[in-house]
């Protein structure tokens, strides 16, 4: 069955006010414009355009709750979420927790008698929340992933040689990249802890007043982005110990439980598990727990968590991460040519570009640029025709 969706942006602060709305085919709303949820999640689930066709429900959330059978689900709960998201401004810095962590954490605060609705809640089920990010602009510019505490010494190296800074600031720089000297994950776990607890207000201006005056890096330039939106926050100095990522359209990156990232700005597709698990350190005026923050972190330096697309056919690039959650298809589709997709579950697809035809074992489904539609996993393997691009989020569970 293939049953057509929509949904209404999210209005966060930090959207672009343009990206989402070109890619609908609407007139921007004049608002930051953050997000599009295609998903079941109860935060913001996807309207279902024919209720009729699926018994009345009005929302795929409903429809999946109170029917799943019928939705091709095995449980009430569609795994995952496929999202747009338009940043114009920095994200918070932020981790998800295992899945482990996750149980433990919704127990733990369930226990305690905090409401899930309280704004110091920070598990808000119990679920994990990998994810990954499908660059659509030209640019995707991102934090993620702690790297090594040479590259970092490095960055402060050309901080401390700024001419002109004030000596209180050269003397903070110093004993900041002393403190970097040891094993890799053992001063980070140590480094992190103390930035996000202790008073380093004299640390982060100078770092800011360093930046302001050196020659652009990526390490620089992403203080100074930090230091515009958020100034005095110690993520501008948590950000030196983190890879700066320059994603080109088409490149993807995979954040697992315990790395430590933030979006900065971009357009791109978003797919990840539902669930609405995120421990904040910053970056932020939403709520923060450190001690949190620091319990689910991973520490060991990573390389750039870039994910290879395998690609079973022509013009089909398949985004499979470590976990059964979810995966990502994205086809180019061109006239004249037919594509056929491989579905292991459920599934939710949106066209981006131009126009195609999706057709399963029993119907079928036109999309134009902006169209969006639930797939039921009976539908199994989908040809795909037309000239456009698509992409079709799917689930192994």
């Amino acid at each position: 069955m293939f049953v057509p969706i929509s949904n209404t942006p999210r209005n966060y602060a930090w959207g672009s006010t343009t990206d989402i709305a070109a890619v609908l085919g609407v007139a921007p709303s004049g608002s930051p414009e953050a997000e599009l949820w295609l998903g079941a999640h109860p935060g913001s689930p996807a309207r279902i355009l024919n209720p009729d066709a699926v018994g009345g429900f009005g929302t795929l959330a409903d429809w999946v709750a109170r029917d799943p059978a019928s939705a091709g689900l095995s449980e009430p709960r569609l795994p995952f979420l496929l999202k747009l998201l338009a940043a114009d401004s920095p994200l918070s810095l932020q981790a998800h927790p295992s899945p482990e962590q996750a149980a433990e954490g919704f127990a733990r605060e369930n226990a305690a008698g905090v409401p899930l609705n309280a704004p110091t809640r920070n598990y808000k089920d119990a679920f994990h929340k990998p994810e990954l990010i499908f660059a659509l602009s030209d640019r995707f510019e991102a934090l993620c992933g702690f790297r090594p505490v040479a590259d970092a010494r490095a960055d402060v190296d050309v901080l401390i040689a700024v001419p002109g800074l004030s000596a209180e600031a050269r003397t903070a720089l110093r004993s900041f990249r002393s403190s970097l000297d040891g094993e890799d994950s053992e001063v980070l776990r140590r480094v992190v802890g103390s930035l996000l607890t202790e008073d380093v207000s004299v640390l982060v201006q100078a770092v800011t007043d360093a930046a302001a005056g050196a020659a652009a890096t990526p390490a620089v330039d992403t203080v100074r982005l930090l230091a515009e939106h958020h100034p005095g926050d110690p993520g501008i100095v948590v950000s030196l110990l983190v890879h700066r990522v320059t994603l080109q359209r088409g490149e993807v990156l995979y954040l697992p439980a315990g790395n430590i990232h933030a979006y900065l700005r971009g357009f791109g597709v978003e797919l990840m598990a539902a669930s609405d698990n995120v421990l904040r350190g910053g970056l932020t005026p939403k709520h923060i727990d450190v001690a949190e923050l620091l319990s689910v972190l991973n520490f060991t330096p990573v390389p750039v968590p870039y994910l290879a697309a395998e690609r079973p056919a022509d013009g089909v690039e398949l985004y499979r991460p470590d976990v059964p959650d979810f995966e990502l298809v994205h086809v180019a589709a061109t006239r004249g040519m037919s594509s056929t997709i491989d579905l292991p579950g459920a599934a939710i697809a949106i066209a981006t570009a131009g126009a195609v035809t999706l057709a399963g074992a029993s119907g079928r489904s036109d999309l134009g640029q902006g169209d969006a539609v639930y797939i039921t996993a009976d539908e199994g393997a989908l040809t795909v025709q037309g000239a456009g691009e698509l992409f079709v989020a799917t689930t192994r569970l």
